[in-house]
């Protein structure tokens, strides 16, 4: 499956390689894209516990899903 998330605080190219480094770490993401411009992490996954993973680790490394609370 794929997925495309609006994510909070992406700002630049650090960003796009941080983020992109993390999620393609995580076993059954692949394919990882980030769009600086719109926002937008695109990536593919097997299954909702890796859905939930990618998400939980975007937020741990500061860049949280836009509906979810920016700490």
């Amino acid at each position: 499956m794929r997925t495309t998330l609006n994510i909070q605080n992406i700002n630049c190219g650090g960003c796009l390689t941080t983020i992109t480094n993390r999620l393609s770490e995580i076993n059954h993401i692949s394919n990882v894209f980030v769009d600086i411009e719109s926002q937008t992490v695109s990536f593919e996954y097997n299954s909702s516990k890796d859905f939930e993973k990618a998400k939980h680790v975007l937020s741990m490394i500061g860049y949280p899903v836009t509906d979810t609370r920016n700490q």
